[in-house]
């Protein structure tokens, strides 16, 4: 059972956190996009260009956070849709600028969400409690 875990030379010891799998990261980033449509619309800055878009790479950053390398391109593309549908268009309609605007847009927030999780996926040393020694001074 893993509690702890150190990356290899490192004296700082982390506890484990298991990450999300693709399938249910790009599910949260899916519905989270949606809420945070929501949230723009409320506040009035849906469609005003550059702060959604921000709000958007901030989602893809948080989600990638808790994710699997392998689940940025689920990441990307679920807020992705929801910024094109939601914030570049109106109604809930995707709308196509091209292949080069559209693919930039998901290349940022893919980026985004797998600059922010290969950290996590950095390899550990394993460490178990009982094999630290707490009353030993360094």
């Amino acid at each position: 059972m893993r509690m702890y875990s150190a990356r290899p030379g490192g004296t700082r010891y982390h506890p484990v956190l298991e990450r999300l799998s693709a399938g249910t990261s790009g599910t949260v980033a899916l519905l989270a996009g949606g809420l945070l449509a929501l949230g723009l619309a409320g506040l009035g800055a849906l469609h005003s260009g550059a702060p959604a878009h921000a709000a958007y790479l901030a989602l893809c950053a948080l989600v990638g956070g808790f994710s699997r390398p392998r689940a940025a391109p689920l990441v990307g593309l679920a807020a992705w849709l929801c910024c094109n549908a939601f914030a570049e268009h109106h109604h809930a309609e995707l709308g196509w600028s091209g292949p080069w605007p559209e693919g930039g847009h998901y290349a940022v927030f893919t980026a985004t969400a797998l600059l922010v999780a290969l950290p996590a996926a950095l390899p550990r040393r394993t460490v178990r409690l009982s094999l630290l020694r707490l009353d030993h001074p360094r």
